[in-house]
């Protein structure tokens, strides 16, 4: 799999740029509103969400920051994989062996990234939106804002699946992400329409993928 770190790998390139404006708008917003959690989403599948997640995480750590990824995509989550990790133990494991004496050492796995560190998914339960909706992952999120200045939430897609909505609740801010000619307008309008009718907060859309002749990558907020 090719290095998906654009940011480190080409950090002059004007998407690496890009990525580091969408980094400094929400460092702004969580800031003054005295957050931490930041959700990055999709409509659909395939739109580049964990691309987005791996490389916005890179840069806050970039930034001096402590930064923790948390991949809550149960089924297909990758983040294991862009960071070159074992999927052993992760979120699913965690939240199944969550007590209050739990070792997060156990679960928390750092990258070569200096300041940044990655729960993978962990094996596929057969109820992950049940899990993500658990108190337990609750209590969990609350113990991890105490370690980390940032934490940055990798989701399911909205559309055709509950668990990114469950997470919500659980959230500061939320970023779409969508694939220039590939994204549905109508589904993006659904994914927004789903996302504030579970009363989030929405940061912005990211155009991910944008032609040569444009800007690889777009920022768009409310």
């Amino acid at each position: 799999m090719k290095n998906e770190l654009i940011v480190m790998n080409k950090p002059k390139a004007t998407i690496s740029e890009d990525i580091r404006t969408l980094r400094t708008n929400l460092d702004f917003s969580l800031t003054a509103n005295n957050e931490k959690v930041v959700m990055i989403t999709s409509s659909n599948p395939s739109e580049g969400k964990s691309f987005i997640s791996s490389n916005l995480g890179t840069c806050f750590a970039q930034n001096n920051k402590k930064v923790l990824l948390i991949d809550a995509d149960l089924r297909l989550g990758r983040l294991h994989k862009i960071f070159n990790v074992s999927n052993k133990m992760g979120l699913s494991n965690l939240i199944l062996n969550y007590n209050f004496e739990v070792k997060y050492e156990n679960f928390i796995q750092k990258t070569n990234v200096n300041g940044l560190f990655v729960i993978p998914r962990g094996v596929v339960p057969p109820n992950p939106s049940e899990l993500l909706g658990t108190e337990k992952f609750e209590d969990i999120l609350h113990d991890l804002k105490k370690i980390f200045d940032y934490i940055i939430i990798d989701a399911t897609p909205i559309n055709g699946l509950s668990d990114a909505l469950i997470l919500t609740r659980n959230v500061d801010e939320v970023v779409i992400v969508c694939k220039y000619g590939k994204t549905d307008l109508g589904d993006l309008e659904e994914c927004k329409k789903a996302l504030l009718n579970a009363d989030a907060k929405i940061a912005g859309v990211v155009i991910n993928s944008m032609p040569k002749t444009k800007n690889k990558y777009g920022y768009y907020t409310e």
